[in-house]
């Protein structure tokens, strides 16, 4: 079976890489990620819904756990969604809900950060989120300010399997509140990562293998592209199949 897989990553122009659950857990480096990125050399970029870290930030903390992988190696959904809005609405005023890092990256790339009259919400993993800050967002939201949410994933497990919030649940509670019945997601299993890690790679995405644990957002996200797909379950990557992804992921309403 490694001999098949061996035969199945050669066969690729490129990869994307998803992090939490298919290289690490937490601070622990899982089975096989030494493994996959000698196999891919090059090759890769990871591209994750992780919407607190800066690639800085977390290029170090790899490297503090063994995992050298730099900066410009990684597509994220936090500093991505920061980086659409600047594109989008060059100077826009923007109500973040996010860490210091996201908002000093913000700001350097000429985002002006307000606490009223906005014209976007942004969420992302805002370990700081509040009853007041929601109340704050859900008002910009209500008053017509365009609502991002950095990614849809609503939790992801901690280190003894409890669920951790994110991103995708501050931003359903922000839409409730705010009167907000549909609203742009960056993150997987949206196209924009996938679109950018490929085009850092130089290739196309049918020319492309998405490898990660979640068939929802890795697998559905590929599949629209029209990219491969390689399912992986507790970084066993050696022991993994490719599998045919789910059907692609609806845009997130509030009925």
């Amino acid at each position: 079976m490694e001999g098949d897989l061996s035969a199945l990553l050669s066969g690729a122009a490129g990869f994307l890489i998803d992090l939490d659950g298919t290289l690490v857990s937490g601070r622990t480096v899982l089975p096989d990620a030494h493994w996959l990125l000698q196999e891919v050399g090059e090759r890769f970029v990871l591209v994750s819904n992780n919407s607190e870290h800066t690639p800085e930030q977390l290029s170090r903390h790899l490297r503090q756990i063994g995992l050298q992988i730099p900066p410009e190696r990684m597509v994220l959904a936090g500093t991505t969604a920061l980086g659409h809005i600047a594109k989008g609405q060059p100077g826009a005023r923007v109500l973040l809900l996010g860490s210091p890092a996201l908002r000093a990256h913000a700001r350097q790339i000429g985002l002006e950060l307000v606490e009223d009259h906005a014209d976007v919400v942004l969420v992302t993993r805002d370990r700081r989120f509040t009853y007041q800050r929601l109340a704050q967002a859900a008002r910009a939201v209500a008053s017509g300010a365009r609502l991002v949410v950095a990614c849809p994933d609503r939790n992801h497990p901690g280190p003894r399997g409890q669920p951790v919030p994110e991103a995708g649940a501050l931003g359903l509670a922000v839409a409730a509140a705010g009167g907000a019945e549909r609203y742009e997601i960056i993150g997987k299993p949206e196209p924009l990562l996938f679109e950018l890690g490929c085009a850092r790679l130089g290739i196309a995405p049918s020319d492309g293998l998405m490898i990660g644990d979640n068939a929802e957002t890795d697998g559905a996200g590929a599949l629209r592209l029209g990219m491969g797909f390689l399912q992986v379950r507790k970084g066993l990557i050696r022991t993994a199949l490719a599998r045919p992804a789910p059907a692609p992921h609806q845009e997130a309403a509030i009925a």
